[in-house]
């Protein structure tokens, strides 16, 4: 980075009444020019994140915010500039969005916004934005009608996206991550199989998840095919490559104590907000997780929490 450091911008994501966000398109003549936005600025001297929102939002869109959530946090390198992005929900305003300074305004479903649109730094604010708190990793299976019995009561909870990671040697396997796609199709969840894309795309599946060692091993042009990819991340440089290979999210952990992996140190809470806000792309608190575990993630940084026995019904420890 060059020795100005980092311009330390504040972006909000704002939703109208339906539910879509409100964009703006930047002035052709400024960086980026010509593509859609999220609204914000950067934070002068003094002003926190949110006081910093707040005083953009009123500037650019005429609307008084009154309380805001954090997003995601991403750093972004532009080679000429380089950025972080301080990205907040805002969750109550008063006002209607307009382009106070002439700028034309979008309202786009989250599902309709256009990554390529956007400047480069923006993209992982989508994905954030599609992902859900929860990503729910499944058990090995032992009996088939009950595993896919847990993996409805999921969906009937609520679950959207999900990791199939049934292992090798399990009886009829391929038969169900084939079902298991089914059924998270119905129920509108995402389905990622772990470390098998032959599996994964044989099954239907959205996507893949890769472990350390794909991590480390594959390339670009082999992911090209799916829509979802995962990553399993133990410290900030294995989250740095899962954003060099264009995954759309990551795994880091193990963040406690946990007995699938009893001799393993856990990073802490502490170290996993360090390694989160410098990476490029939503993270997930993983290792000793459950529900309640979600909104201290998501506090420290993360998209929110994933995992096995804290998630998957009926197990337990």
């Amino acid at each position: 980075m060059s020795g100005a450091g980092p311009v330390h911008v504040a972006v909000g994501v704002v939703q109208d009444g339906a539910g879509r966000i409100v964009i703006a398109r930047r002035d052709a003549h400024r960086h980026q020019g010509g593509r859609w936005e999220f609204p914000g600025g950067k934070i002068e001297p003094g002003e926190t994140p949110f006081t910093a929102l707040q005083r953009e939002l009123a500037e650019e869109l005429g609307v008084t915010a009154e309380a805001a959530s954090p997003l995601i946090r991403i750093p972004y390198d532009y080679g000429d500039r380089q950025v972080v992005l301080d990205v907040m929900r805002v969750t109550a305003y008063s006002g209607e969005p307009e382009g106070v300074e002439g700028q034309p305004l979008a309202r786009v479903a989250i599902d309709s916004l256009d990554p390529v649109a956007f400047p480069a730094g923006n993209r992982a604010i989508i994905t954030a934005l599609r992902l859900p708190s929860t990503y729910i990793i499944s058990p090995d299976c032992h009996d088939p009608d009950d595993w896919l019995a847990q993996l409805d009561r999921c969906l009937a909870g609520g679950t959207r996206l999900i990791q199939f990671r049934v292992r090798g040697e399990s009886p009829g396997r391929d038969r169900l991550a084939s079902e298991a796609v089914k059924r998270c199709h119905a129920g509108g969840a995402v389905m990622l199989v772990n470390g098998d894309a032959t599996l994964a795309e044989a099954s239907g599946a959205d996507g893949v998840h890769l472990n350390a060692r794909q991590l480390r091993d594959c390339n670009r042009q082999s992911l090209s095919g799916f829509t979802w990819i995962g990553a399993s991340c133990h410290n900030g440089p294995e989250l740095a490559r899962a954003a060099d290979l264009g995954a759309d999210f990551a795994v880091l952990g193990p963040v406690a104590p946990t007995a699938s992996h009893p001799g393993a140190a856990p990073l802490g809470w502490a170290a996993f907000a360090d390694a989160v806000a410098a990476a490029r792309l939503p993270v997930y608190a993983l290792g000793g997780m459950g529900r309640a575990d979600t909104e201290t993630a998501i506090t420290h940084g993360g998209q929110g929490a994933a995992g096995i026995r804290g998630f998957w019904p009926g197990l337990s420890g």
